[in-house]
């Protein structure tokens, strides 16, 4: 491979992404401060103690001996070193799908989220991680070109990882709308335009959904679910749901809802012959273990054959499978590390969003939709005209160049809207609200500053 035009010709095509950390130029401001992805622990919020105790006990045991670790935290660290072959985390994990103590305790959390629709432990793969897993997945689904390559409906906007993730697995992105207007909602009618327009270059055959909704912050409507499934059913749609946010879930009187429940309730024929995978992960909200890589997905009703296959090819390392373990079955009331854990976990990142929300609406030349869940806001900004013009003359897009110059003068790092997928006028701008709230404030207030500054030179 002497040179790039002896790469493969799908890699050659995967979009590259938009990379504004890269930029090095004499900075006026004393820190950078990253919002531009779902990572907790980067924009400044603490880990857990609970998990990490827990899991230095599981990689030195010697540390089952320290008195000044807390009781609770040496006795799951012996439980889980019990799980692993040789009491060791070194070892391989027991199984290709993950350690079966792991894999019941995920499906007996399901259970009690979903309000008892069962969930059993042989269909919980434990993975390395979202990306890794839904790239899994979806090259099981590539197959055709032209119009009978595999294509997958996409709601624009998506998680920015997704369309680079489309490319890398050979599928055709089919995009459907979500209506800002109207809270990012979908339409019934919209899904079917998006079909009919998709079986023109393309084989529409799943339909990816953010559960809640990245980087909207959507939650789904039960009724519009309803009535959605039934159109995938009748299409014959694999439904690829991406659930990684739904512990953080802070509307007034929101719940989270799964889509496996949504199905559940829709009767025997669709719950038990309609295809539907869903994800998870310790990357996001109130865990942010996003170094360890670990997650899992739920496979419902795909054949054994291909479970197998999934099972065979997914293998998470020991290490996140425990941190799993812990994120599913969190210290209880009784025990001594509960308070200290809850503290972390009650950190209000709802009131962050709220907060964040008001103010940007308050902005000239922006406006917000409030967000019902997950780890980001995505307000709309208006870009003043000679914005526009620069960017068109420096062949960049428009959002992009208002990215990297916030960055160039405010040390403020938020994702441009067309990593996201909009493609129109209206530009966006991704960043995650899950930081500690002094940081959100700094955050704000040089936003504001910069974006003040370019709406000056219109005067």
């Amino acid at each position: 491979m002497s040179t790039v035009q002896d790469v493969n010709p799908r890699v050659r095509g995967i979009r590259a992404p938009v990379n504004l950390q890269g930029l090095s130029v004499k900075k006026p401001f004393k820190s950078v401060i990253d919002v531009s992805s779902g990572d907790p622990h980067k924009a400044g919020m603490p880990p857990i103690s609970f998990i990490r105790q827990v899991m230095a006990v599981c990689l030195y045991p010697e540390l089952l001996k320290e008195k000044s670790l807390p009781l609770d935290v040496r006795q799951r660290a012996q439980k889980l070193l019990d799980m692993c072959s040789g009491g060791s985390v070194g070892s391989y994990s027991t199984t290709s799908g993950g350690l079966p103590q792991v894999q019941k305790s995920i499906s007996e959390f399901i259970t009690r989220r979903d309000g008892g629709v069962p969930s059993h432990p042989e269909d919980i793969i434990l993975t390395t991680g979202l990306q890794k897993s839904l790239s899994v997945f979806l090259n099981l689904l590539t197959s055709g070109e032209g119009k009978t390559q595999t294509g997958v409906l996409t709601p624009m906007p998506c998680p920015h990882t997704l369309p680079m993730l489309l490319d890398m697995t050979g599928l055709a992105l089919v995009p459907y709308r979500l209506f800002e207007e109207q809270g990012w909602a979908v339409n019934l009618d919209e899904l079917h335009r998006a079909l009919e327009a998709g079986r023109v270059h393309c084989e529409p055959k799943a339909i990816y959904i953010s559960n809640p909704g990245k980087p909207t912050g959507e939650q789904p409507i039960v009724g519009t679910s309803c009535t959605a499934f039934d159109l995938f059913y009748i299409r014959g749609l694999i439904v690829v749901t991406d659930e990684v946010h739904q512990d953080s879930v802070y509307g007034q009187d929101k719940e989270f809802i799964s889509y496996k429940k949504v199905l559940s309730e829709m009767g025997k024929m669709y719950a038990e012959t309609m295809e539907l995978v869903s994800f998870h992960s310790i990357s996001t909200a109130h865990i942010g273990e996003g170094g360890l890589r670990g997650g899992y997905m739920e496979v419902i009703n795909i054949d054994p054959a291909v479970k197998k296959y999934l099972t065979v090819i997914s293998s998470a390392s020991v290490l996140p499978q425990l941190a799993l373990e812990l994120s599913v079955n969190p210290p209880r009331p009784e025990d001594s590390s509960y308070n200290s854990y809850t503290q972390v976990r009650g950190l209000s990142y709802g009131n962050n969003a709220k907060r964040a929300c008001e103010f940007l609406n308050r902005v000239e030349g922006m406006s917000c939709q409030p967000s019902m869940a997950g780890l980001f806001l995505y307000p709309r900004v208006h870009l003043p005209p000679h914005i526009v013009e620069e960017a068109k003359r420096l062949e960049v897009k428009a959002d992009v160049l208002y990215c990297q110059r916030l960055l160039r003068e405010e040390g403020i790092c938020v994702g441009a809207g067309c990593e996201n997928g909009q493609e129109d006028k209206n530009y966006h701008i991704r960043l995650c609200i899950l930081t500690p709230p002094s940081t959100l404030e700094e955050i704000l207030a040089r936003l504001r500053s910069f974006h003040h500054r370019l709406l000056e030179k219109l005067a």
